[in-house]
């Protein structure tokens, strides 16, 4: 079972957003278990008892444990075997994150090969500095994820932090870089802060990623305002450690049903707040304005338009990144979107909608609707249970498809599935994409016998967004050499 899954089931199973940090630290050790450690033969077999109380205490009122790798390396041998003997008492179901703040580079792979082949870590807190390429190893184990810290409370990291303004500030610009290193299922955010306003920053440039919050319960912060802002559109989004000073209280397990108790409310009118669509407005005037120039400006706004260096799924690097997966989280965008798409499909003549699996699924779904026409789509893969089919939907051999995809990079994805849908007798002529990154890629799929149709191209967003002064001169010019 992924992560992903692992988690979402024991928030639901356990109503609860909260997570336990397993920090055998001796400092804030419980007089409660007193008697109990006086029994014991030293300080690491006083601790295991303690974290065995803390687990029982909690495990069906949180929805993850995360153990700080550093305090068990700091009681040597011994307390890396007090760490295997801890995560196999914790209950399967729940999920460990390991806070290891793992960063160098040289021994990533080694390093996320022991905690998820041998210790069966579900997930672990990485630090970004090494950049994508420390990511990696973490984030081929596809049932995995990986935490990236953005921000620390720590008072001596300001000045790094909000390099160079606090307007533009370096904490920001990693949230936006590390979002295109793997998907929301695998990597998440990990955010230290007791201010509110430094939470809705964040998590108004990362609208769609779970948030491991951190600092949030120090003297005079407001949890109420942080966890507010904080929160994504469903009231969720968020994990939300127990105080430690909780781990040290006889009566643990109703101080953590109470704390639940508490969330669960600030959730509630968080999603009362938030019941209605945010609204987007232009604040551009172009003497020569796009025809689809307020799309462009939003889709950079909420993220989907990012510029440095990605890697893209081909290998090849880019000077831009293009995340079209927020779309679907904004029904105001999303409806523009569909329209967009629908003014070329009506002059195409097509029996049947085709999306391409699965980035174009969601877009097809609102043309099918939108335009009433039947929707089909190839498998990305055969499943070898079920009807194996490759093809879902209903079709009639013969008929005419138009091929809905969302960024033409290639070709090759609308390609493929084109061939899977010719291979069940079925038409295809036309593959109609929202962003088309050029480079000869249309005349490509015209050789193979399609014609492409694009609502925009990479040099058109890119003009644009540098007219409107969202981007800078050397962003552009970036861009412009690679076409």
């Amino acid at each position: 079972m992924s992560f992903f899954v692992k988690l979402n089931q024991a928030i639901a199973q356990n109503q609860s957003l909260l997570v336990v940090g397993l920090d055998p630290n001796p400092e804030i050790m419980p007089r409660l278990l007193d008697q109990e450690i006086q029994k014991r033969e030293n300080l690491v077999d006083s601790l295991q008892t303690w974290m065995e109380w803390v687990i029982e205490q909690t495990c069906d009122r949180v929805c993850a444990y995360k153990p700080t790798l550093g305090f068990y390396q700091a009681l040597g041998i011994e307390g890396l075997e007090l760490l295997d003997y801890i995560l196999k008492k914790i209950p399967p179901q729940i999920p460990i994150i390991l806070d290891a703040k793992h960063g160098d580079l040289n021994t990533s792979t080694v390093f996320a090969q022991t905690i998820f082949e041998q210790w069966q870590i579900d997930a672990v807190t990485l630090n970004p500095y090494a950049g994508q390429d420390h990511a990696a190893p973490f984030l081929v184990y596809a049932d995995k994820a990986v935490f990236m810290m953005c921000h620390t409370s720590n008072p001596g990291a300001l000045p790094i932090q909000e390099y160079p303004s606090r307007d533009n500030p370096l904490y920001l610009e990693l949230v936006k870089q590390v979002q295109s290193w793997g998907t929301i299922e695998q990597l998440y955010l990990e955010v230290g802060t007791n201010n509110p306003d430094i939470a809705a920053k964040i998590r108004t440039i990362a609208p769609e990623r779970m948030i491991l919050l951190r600092s949030i319960w120090s003297e005079g912060a407001d949890l109420k305002s942080i966890l507010q802002a904080g929160f994504d559109r469903n009231g969720g989004g968020l994990l939300i450690p127990i105080p430690q000073d909780l781990l040290a209280k006889e009566n643990l397990a109703l101080e953590v049903q109470q704390l639940n108790q508490e969330i669960a409310q600030i959730r509630s009118n968080s999603i009362q707040i938030d019941s209605t669509c945010q609204l987007w407005t232009s604040n551009v005037c172009l003497f020569n304005k796009h025809p689809h120039q307020e799309l462009i400006l939003q889709l950079f706004d909420i993220g989907c338009l990012l510029f440095g260096e990605y890697v893209q799924a081909s290998g090849e690097t880019f000077s831009y990144y293009i995340d079209l997966r927020k779309i679907i989280s904004n029904p105001q965008l999303f409806n523009q979107v569909i329209k967009a798409y629908a003014e070329i499909l009506k002059n195409l003549t097509f029996d049947r909608i085709a999306g391409i699996p699965y980035g174009a699924l969601p877009t097809a779904t609102g043309l099918a609707l939108s335009l009433r026409r039947p929707m089909i789509f190839p498998r990305k893969e055969v499943k070898a249970h079920g009807t194996r089919r490759l093809i879902e939907g209903s079709f009639n051999p013969g008929e005419k498809v138009v091929v809905v995809d969302d960024i033409l990079i290639s070709g090759n994805s609308a390609m493929e599935g084109a061939a899977k849908l010719e291979s069940a007798d079925l038409k295809v002529e036309d593959i109609v994409v929202f962003i088309d990154h050029e480079r000869g890629v249309k005349d490509r799929l015209a050789k193979n016998g399609y014609r492409a149709h694009s609502i925009l191209s990479i040099s058109e967003i890119t003009e644009t967004l540098y007219a409107a002064g969202r981007i800078t001169n050397k962003q552009y010019q970036n861009v412009t050499t690679e076409q």
